[in-house]
């Protein structure tokens, strides 16, 4: 209606003021409602065709769309392993720090097998102590047994003296026992130092060995008793938390619930504007939102990024030839951010919003390169801007008689 009344004071009313004071035509005389159309054929013609143009170059150059929301992400309430749930510590809405204890799992299974490898180290520790007990024991009979061998040895060192100054004093026989006697000890000795080396091994080595082996086992039963109780991961608020003692949980099939994360969907928001606007939609555009969930109320806003990728494009590799006539037409989505801080704050999370995209060419028209007629086109796109702003003011005035009234419900 706006595009049509300004287009209409360039082309059907300077029609109308030729036919009226210079032809002489006068509205219910020579111009009625019959002969409107062939008395005023060029000026209701350019009107049509100016209105059809300008609302063209306002919708591209300023684009709009109410496919607008502020989604949020939710982080799954699941846990590590699948269980019973034993005991509930939140209610059915709740806020929550990081580290709170949301629910709990049986934990039965996982406390005995904690149980048995503690059991278990202090069983190597017993162990330990016993294998000093051993080597102390070694030690003494390597001791009793070198003294031994040097009794002997010396034994029979003194009668093989005797026999070697004075032959037949020392029977050979005696000597033969006394030397046989020396390798027994001696050989006794050396099996206490073996037995004393394998003892020392045992407790340096062996056991040690063992120690840290049920250690790790510990220390996996206290992961796998940890995974037992479930804490949230970020601060946020649970909604919904229907759990209860006695429902099996499923880290893959089963979630507990959803957490949302503190904050989520109040610091930007997600437009999607039709695919023809590929070309204008930048970052750093300046744009206004008008939100359901507050009524009356222009929230500026500046563009941060623009997807480069259309999501009804994408395809997942498999068993299926793609048909491209079968793909749905998608949006460019586009990312933006308040102006000023807390600008969303007052917006309900999710909330379906209305936004306009401006197009400014300032800085071309500042520029000493563009010409005279270049930057008159663009001063007249710039100023086309003014016309969305308002039917957005217009929209978000009558958007609770829209949806209060007129919407049947």
């Amino acid at each position: 209606m706006f595009e049509l009344m300004l287009c209409s004071l360039f082309t059907l009313v300077p029609d109308y003021l030729y036919r009226r004071y210079r032809q002489g035509k006068r509205i219910g005389r020579e111009i009625t409602l019959f002969s409107m159309w062939y008395e005023l054929r060029w000026g209701i013609t350019g009107c049509v065709m100016l209105t059809v143009l300008l609302i063209t170059m306002i919708f591209y150059y300023h684009p709009s769309t109410s496919s607008a929301a502020l989604f949020f992400r939710t982080v799954p309430i699941a846990p590590e392993t699948i269980g019973r749930v034993a005991e509930v510590f939140v209610d059915f809405s709740a806020p929550v720090k990081k580290g709170t204890v949301l629910f709990t799992l049986d934990s039965s299974k996982q406390r005995a097998a904690t149980e048995t490898a503690k059991k278990k180290i202090a069983e190597v520790n017993v162990q330990l102590v016993a294998a000093k007990v051993d080597v102390a024991k070694a030690e003494a009979q390597l001791q009793q047994a070198q003294s031994d061998y040097k009794q002997a040895k010396a034994e029979l060192d003194v009668k093989s003296e005797l026999q070697r100054r004075s032959p037949g004093i020392v029977p050979q026989r005696e000597i033969e026992k006394l030397q046989v006697l020396a390798d027994g000890r001696q050989a006794a000795v050396g099996a206490a130092s073996a037995a004393k080396q394998s003892t020392e091994i045992q407790m340096s080595t062996v056991l040690p060995a063992a120690k840290a082996s049920a250690q790790a086992v510990l220390d996996q039963a206290e992961v796998e008793l940890d995974k037992t109780i479930v804490r949230a991961g970020v601060d946020g608020r649970v909604e919904q938390f229907l759990l209860r003692p006695g429902d099996v949980v499923n880290p893959l099939m089963r979630p507990a619930g959803i957490l949302i994360p503190e904050g989520a969907g109040q610091r930007g928001l997600q437009a999607g504007f039709g695919q023809i606007e590929a070309q204008v939609l930048k970052p750093g555009m300046i744009a206004e939102a008008a939100c359901t969930s507050l009524p009356w109320t222009i929230i500026p806003m500046v563009i941060t990024s623009v997807q480069d990728y259309i999501a009804a494009g994408q395809f997942r590799g498999g068993e299926q030839l793609i048909d491209a006539s079968a793909a749905k037409p998608g949006t460019i989505l586009v990312f933006l951010e308040p102006l000023e801080k807390d600008g969303l704050a007052d917006v309900t999370a999710g909330s379906s919003c209305i936004v306009n995209a401006y197009t400014s060419n300032h800085e071309v028209i500042a520029s000493k390169e563009t010409g005279a007629f270049k930057g008159f086109a663009l001063h007249a796109i710039d100023a086309t801007g003014l016309v969305h702003a308002l039917l957005l003011r217009i929209q978000a005035l009558l958007l609770p008689v829209k949806t209060l009234v007129l919407s049947g419900h």
